[in-house]
């Protein structure tokens, strides 16, 4: 039998707001998502933004999207400058 892997897909959002968040968000991006916080305020959100840490979000500025595993292994290493 073939080995199964235990990593966990990435999971991915495109931003279709950034009202209050101009310099952080960039609208029609695609950002990495960690999903909501474990402790915080309900509808919210974990993201990569651009500068590079995770930081909180409303939920509603996104909608996740399914993103192939080459698209995102190339979005890593466009995020890393790789």
């Amino acid at each position: 039998m073939g080995q199964v892997s235990t990593r966990r897909a990435k999971a991915f959002v495109i931003c279709i707001q950034n009202h209050g968040y101009p310099a952080s968000l960039e609208v029609g991006k695609v950002y990495q998502t960690l999903g909501p916080p474990e402790h915080g305020p309900a509808h919210r959100t974990r993201v990569i933004d651009e500068s590079g840490e995770a930081y909180i979000y409303p939920s509603a500025y996104f909608r996740p999207i399914e993103v192939s595993l080459p698209v995102q292994r190339a979005l890593a290493k466009a995020a890393t400058g790789a």
